[in-house]
């Protein structure tokens, strides 16, 4: 079964940059779009940015200019560079690879990275 494993979360100062990883299994890893998402408990999962299997990228506006997604199709990896962070930022962050057309994503969720913005 494949394993989605975020990691590089951590507390930082309003304005601070911080790096994410997600590392897959899958062997068919650069054939996907993948997606970083967001999550604050009691509040629905939301999608902060997403590489497509030809690198094109879209993010939403509330992090536009701030955060970069990108992969490294040689390691299964898949990374959001975080800058100029905000209180806002803080929440549990997971990755995975949507299902085009649904709500759907390809594999079970992982555990998530914790991103922590306060001073």
């Amino acid at each position: 079964q494949v394993q989605l494993v975020e990691s590089g979360g951590g507390l930082v100062q309003p304005g601070g940059s911080l790096r994410l990883s997600c590392a897959s299994s899958d062997s068919m890893f650069r054939f996907y779009t993948w997606n970083w998402y967001r999550q604050v408990p009691g509040n629905q999962r939301e999608l902060v940015a997403g590489i497509t299997s030809g690198a094109s990228t879209n993010y939403p506006d509330s992090v536009k200019g701030r955060f970069t997604i990108s992969r490294d199709i040689t390691k299964n990896i898949v990374y959001l560079q975080m800058n100029s962070l905000k209180p806002e930022d803080t929440a549990v962050y997971y990755c995975n690879a949507p299902v085009i057309g649904t709500e759907r994503v390809r594999f079970p969720w992982g555990k998530g990275t914790l991103v922590t913005v306060s001073s």
